[in-house]
């Protein structure tokens, strides 16, 4: 893209957002910054389950569209945990482990059959989604599942300038992100787990050759990528809900936030959660009646102008 296209796309994107912000600064600002916060945390949720979507399909060229159905049953089991223990940690825990030990049944029994066969692959995850839907909706019915905060994180916290309170718990939805985000980071480009990861999707027969175990290192992808939608089920549980159809939901946003952001990148996805956490927070405050739409539009513009995304790697 040439430097003056460059130049007149974000004055395009940015102009309106620029005069938008100062309005709504000047209008109410308890609602902005509200907002702006609402946005924010919303994003970190979206990207603690898109990055593991991330490394699945983005990463690893696997097309998984049962990972909604993950973040359904890490959510699910997370409930049950802390209904029956009390402890919450234990529940975060254990809907991890769940998803992730289905994650590696997903991969070891079928999609290692079919690598790089995208279409194959597109058709048995639907199925997949579909049967692990509805045997969670067998089991756990259509009711309503709502996970409390922990202890620890219960209440708003007071005396914010402007906003004056805010969830604990929504507020540390922020510092999971990150950490999440920045343990990715260093595990795909800083340790030799994430060398080998990244030379078995470029060159699996050449990774093979020097005695590595390149579905195992798979395996252990995958079962991380499943863990983290499953760890996204419960915590979302506490600010959202569990509830058939979340997992479409949830699916759909981890689709956007890979496109938008680019295939394979961890701060690809961090940026295109931000972006689709921030339309869609701000579209319901300000004109909730089109408040999609600004999904679409943004996932539009950016496959017109950055087809492999914000941070994909041009051919």
């Amino acid at each position: 893209m040439k430097r003056s296209t460059r130049l007149a796309l974000w004055l395009l994107i940015g102009g309106p957002i620029v005069v938008f912000s100062a309005w709504a600064l000047t209008s109410n600002a308890r609602l902005f910054l509200l907002t702006l916060l609402n946005g924010l945390t919303l994003a970190s949720l979206y990207f603690i389950v898109a990055s593991g979507f991330t490394l699945v399909f983005g990463l690893m060229r696997n097309v998984n569209l049962a990972h909604g159905s993950l973040y359904l049953l890490g959510g699910y089991v997370g409930y049950k945990v802390v209904g029956l223990t009390g402890v919450w940690l234990l529940g975060v825990a254990a809907g991890f482990l769940a998803a992730a030990i289905a994650g590696v049944l997903i991969q070891w029994l079928i999609l290692r059959h079919m690598q790089g066969q995208d279409l194959r692959q597109t058709m048995v995850t639907i199925g997949l989604s579909i049967v692990i839907a509805d045997v969670l909706l067998w089991i756990f019915t259509g009711q309503v599942y709502q996970l409390e905060a922990p202890t620890w994180l219960d209440g708003p916290i007071r005396d914010i300038p402007i906003i004056r309170a805010y969830s604990a718990y929504r507020l540390s939805l922020l510092g999971m992100g990150i950490i999440i985000g920045l343990f990715l980071w260093w595990l795909l480009n800083r340790t030799r787990v994430g060398m080998m990861i990244r030379a078995g999707v470029d060159d699996r027969d050449m990774l093979a050759a020097a005695g590595v175990n390149v579905n195992l290192v798979f395996a252990v992808t995958f079962a991380l990528g499943a863990g983290l939608a499953g760890l996204g089920g419960v915590i979302g549980a506490v600010e959202l809900s569990i509830v058939p159809g979340e997992d479409t939901r949830l699916l759909l946003a981890s689709l956007v936030v890979v496109i938008v952001g680019g295939m394979g990148s961890v701060v690809g996805a961090a940026i295109g959660a931000i972006i689709l956490g921030l339309a869609e927070t701000y579209g319901l405050a300000y004109a909730p009646t089109y408040s999609v739409v600004f999904t679409f539009l943004i996932l539009i513009a950016v496959l017109a102008f950055r087809p492999r995304g914000i941070m994909g790697a041009a051919k």
